[in-house]
């Protein structure tokens, strides 16, 4: 069973705000389901199906649906962290794809900004690395900034190549009127920014916002009714990589395995993605991505990003020309949803102009869900236009 084509994404909303202390998680997860819904021309009793992951509050999708009063038949609350709303695409798809549910909502909210966030095993006791990785120092900067310091170690990638990323994003993030940090910067910005865990600067990491977005996911006979330009859903893959024992190499992420198997189901290759939206924690997790992806090899990732590749609208890559998490918002440190919304916004014609990539029929998702260098999950998303 495939779902290329199977599903279509008709509805797609960010949450304008980057600071909300007068919101409830549970309200931002509202405010966005009505705006996809509203996006879609759909209202919450034509959905039958909810998706969300662990940011929502309480029981998670349970307490979720009973706020927004929803009957659905089919849920999924699983958990990827920064991945999970790229996965939870593949699952929708899959479950219209079976007449599970014919509208998929897809909520994310959070506070991180404003407030802490939940402590990790407050719900369900401490994880199995607790005793060994925290005690010890290790934290969400550092095991990224491993992986970056392996990277340059092994293949001599340096830090101005990293920075090129962080350039890119804000040249975008500079037409974004509600991204967080509007200026362009440098390369000479970037690695002259205080150094926040060797070799990662400040400029590398992403900023922490409040906020949150929302998809519906609708099967094509729904589509067909709708008053809207759809997308379909091409190729979905997940991947799980952890530390395998002790035997794990830190400059391999699973999108080694999930984008093979969403490039095989979408039946499309690397040279007809006109645009991606890649999860950007750290500049480091993008490079990664690049390489593990196929869109160059292991170790060309510094090399690949100069001259302007990741820069829209005219860069032989364009990627997250929102801003993305380096520089528009990152909100419950899940950069997942936001990078299928711009996807969407770039199929739809509906990008900024100074950013819209010309044509752009075929765009990849792809997310890094935990941590590199530790546990992470990949999830891969690939999508065309309606009528491509």
């Amino acid at each position: 069973m495939t779902i290329r084509r199977k599903a279509f994404i008709a509805g797609a909303y960010e949450h304008p705000g980057r600071e909300l202390p007068d919101r409830s998680i549970a309200q931002i997860h509202a405010e966005v389901a009505l705006g996809a819904l509203a996006d879609a021309g759909l209202t919450l009793a034509d959905v039958d199906g909810y998706f969300t992951g662990g940011d929502a509050p309480g029981l998670g999708g349970l307490a979720m649906a009973d706020y927004l009063g929803l009957a659905v038949r089919y849920m999924d609350s699983s958990d990827m962290g920064g991945s999970v709303y790229l996965s939870h695409v593949g699952h929708a798809a899959a479950a219209i794809a079976t007449g599970k549910c014919s509208v998929a909502l897809i909520t994310l909210g959070g506070r991180p900004r404003t407030t802490a966030l939940r402590a990790p095993g407050q719900l369900m006791g401490a994880p199995p690395e607790a005793a060994f990785e925290p005690v010890f120092g290790m934290n969400v900067s550092a095991v990224y900034a491993l992986a970056a310091a392996r990277h340059i170690h092994e293949y001599g990638t340096t830090s101005e190549q990293l920075a090129e990323i962080k350039v890119a994003a804000s040249l975008h993030a500079q037409h974004n009127e509600r991204a967080l940090l509007r200026k362009v910067v440098t390369v000479e910005d970037v690695v002259n920014s205080p150094m926040v865990s060797s070799p990662l600067h400040r400029l590398d990491c992403c900023v922490v916002t409040d906020g949150g977005g929302a998809l519906v996911l609708v099967n094509e006979d729904i589509a067909k009714s709708l008053d809207r330009h759809c997308v379909a859903v091409l190729g979905h893959g997940e991947a799980i990589e952890h530390t395998k024992g002790g035997w794990q190499d830190v400059t391999v992420t699973g999108g080694v395995r999930s984008g093979r198997d969403a490039f095989e189901e979408a039946g499309v290759s690397r040279s007809n993605i006109d645009y991606v939206g890649l999860y950007d924690s750290f500049t480091i997790t993008v490079l990664l991505a690049l390489e593990d992806l196929g869109f160059c090899d292991k170790g060309e990732g510094g090399k690949f990003v100069l001259g302007g590749t990741l820069q829209a609208p005219f860069g032989k890559l364009p990627f997250n020309t929102d801003g993305g998490s380096l520089c528009n918002n990152h909100p419950a440190n899940r950069g997942g949803m936001t990078k299928m919304i711009e996807a969407v916004r770039q199929l739809r014609g509906e990008a900024h102009s100074a950013v819209q990539v010309p044509d752009c029929e075929i765009a990849l998702a792809h997310g890094t869900g935990g941590w590199l260098s530790t546990r992470m999950g990949n999830a891969t998303v690939i999508l065309g236009r309606e009528d491509a």
